[in-house]
């Protein structure tokens, strides 16, 4: 027995290390909370503490606030709900590092969340031991109300800086805009470099400035501007002529009628900066700042656009803000379209734009429907080739209603099926079906033919292995009947293409069904078929 109890090692005696993980949070206000020294510090407390740190979580961005935002701590949280953690401890530096939530019930519930677990979250700097005890408990809440008041004053005093700053002329943004570019200037007012896109400042002593940016761009918004304001054009058709010319944004993209109205009515093109017009304090919600809030730099450099022509371009647009809110019972307003209609002959959305006595277009779309129905009701009878984009639109109703209604009808023959996108339908198993609509158009006097019509124009979808043709009548106002087709007989290689007249044999008796019960049946059928169908 001596012998044997010679031959044990003494390192046997001793008890494994307990796993745990770090979280580590990185911040710049102080260097003691650099991510390196909270390693050496968590590092140090679990060699004496006689834990073994196997897995590590940090979160590189500077702000705790908002959990969605911190990617690290939301994997650790995905990773214990889950039960695919390894450890059994998670140490944490301090409970600042945890998060400086402003709700600090929100500290705690990712907490508790860990303890349900069955996994204690331990704070290495702290001078308490989390141990769930009255005096832990109470420390605990003073430590994150603490955390969350720091951000609070933090951000107070941030704010306080950049309204000083904005208003001796500095730029207190990122993109200067179309016609803009930003400098980087030194403490005395030297040029350093232009910043480009994404690009920011290196040393804390530098400023930010706005200068008029290259010839060409002064030029083009010098052309929105005349055009807005002499040719009276509207900001889509502004971004559609600028489309047109091929030119794009500085950051390449295509123009649209918002960002033309942000160039048009933004005081930075007469040489004004205009700081706090919104608010995201404490990332909790944007809010618009009264004028009265604002903080304005008048002529802190060098304008590209005359102040009276800017001053016109606002007039314009609040006149036409105000044709826009008026509030007017349905009758009046088809009654000044009417007298529109009965002044020029016809309409048309570039008439109504440019009228000032009727309703804007999109008032008319959103109390009667659509621009047509409002034409219907002053007695203006569009021609046929203009209600294409109507009845696009209601077959595409047509096919998500039809989808819709199958997919109920399938879970209940317990096929498992996925819509997301309303032109197809995938089964689990991994069986994909086409769906589209087959409209009548008119070949001879009192004949049709039909055309497949996919239900989004330019859709490519996945090969799929069945077909759903949903056919309409003559009067492409009701089902007529439906056809699921086969691969083979629909040859959907080509039935992408959407104006191929589908010939008599595609609708042949053996694919017909006469409503979505059969149409079900046939689908289930194939979908648990061994062979192709």
């Amino acid at each position: 027995m001596p012998e044997l109890l010679g031959s044990i090692q003494p390192t046997a005696l001793i008890s494994a290390p307990i796993p745990a993980a770090q979280y580590l949070r990185m911040s710049t206000d102080h260097q003691k909370y650099s991510t390196q020294n909270q390693a050496d510090a968590i590092a140090e407390y679990a060699s004496r503490r006689g834990y073994a740190v196997v897995r590590t979580y940090a979160d590189g961005g500077r702000s705790g606030l908002l959990f969605k935002n911190r990617a690290a701590l939301k994997e650790l949280i995905a990773h214990v709900r889950s039960g695919q953690a390894d450890y059994d401890t998670i140490l944490v530096y301090d409970v600042s590092r945890w998060g400086r939530f402003q709700d600090v019930d929100e500290s705690a519930y990712y907490e508790f969340i860990c303890r349900e677990a069955g996994i204690q979250v331990l704070y290495c700097a702290e001078q308490f031991e989390n141990d769930g005890s009255l005096a832990s408990a109470i420390l605990k809440t003073i430590k994150r109300a603490m955390a969350a008041e720091y951000s609070r004053e933090l951000s107070n005093k941030v704010f306080i800086g950049q309204c000083r700053i904005a208003k001796l002329g500095f730029w207190r943004g990122a993109a200067a805009g179309f016609g803009l570019r930003r400098h980087l200037i030194d403490e005395h007012g030297r040029t350093r470099t232009q910043l480009e896109f994404g690009e920011r400042k290196f040393l804390q002593a530098d400023r930010v400035v706005l200068r008029p940016g290259p010839p060409h761009e002064i030029e083009i918004v010098r052309r929105v501007f005349k055009d807005f304001v002499k040719e009276r054009k509207s900001a889509t058709a502004i971004a559609r002529e600028l489309n047109a010319a091929d030119i794009r944004t500085v950051r390449g993209n295509a123009w649209t009628p918002g960002r033309v109205s942000d160039l048009l009515f933004n005081e930075r093109y007469i040489g004004n900066i205009v700081y706090n017009r919104k608010s995201f304090k404490l990332k909790q919600q944007y809010v618009r700042n009264p004028p009265e809030m604002w903080i304005r730099c008048e002529k802190a450099f060098e304008p590209i656009i005359p102040p009276k022509l800017f001053e016109k371009a606002q007039k314009l647009r609040a006149k036409r803000r105000r044709r826009c809110r008026r509030i007017l019972p349905d009758r009046q307003a088809l009654d000044e379209v009417a007298a529109l209609l009965e002044k020029k002959g016809r309409l048309s959305l570039d008439i109504i734009r440019q009228s000032r006595e009727v309703p804007s277009a999109t008032t008319l779309i959103k109390r009667f429907g659509s621009i047509v129905a409002a034409y219907d009701l002053v007695g203006f009878k569009l021609e046929d080739r203009y209600r294409r984009s109507e009845a696009r639109t209601r077959i595409s109703h047509v096919i998500a209603a039809e989808t819709r209604k199958l997919a109920v009808r399938l879970n209940e023959l317990n096929l498992q099926v996925d819509i997301s996108d309303k032109l197809q339908i995938v089964f689990n198993g991994g069986l994909i079906v086409s769906v589209c609509v087959a409209r009548p158009v008119a070949h001879l006097p009192g004949k049709h033919r039909w055309q497949l019509r996919w239900g989004k124009r330019g859709a490519r979808t996945a090969p799929s292995n069945l077909t759903l043709v949903i056919k309409m009548d003559e009067t492409n106002s009701e089902i007529a009947r439906y056809y699921v087709l086969p691969v083979r007989a629909a040859e959907l290689a080509r039935l992408s293409d959407k104006k191929l007249r589908v010939h008599t044999r595609i609708f042949a008796d053996e694919y017909k069904c006469s409503d979505l019960e059969t149409v079900a049946a046939a689908i289930a059928r194939r979908a648990v078929a061994d062979g192709p169908w």
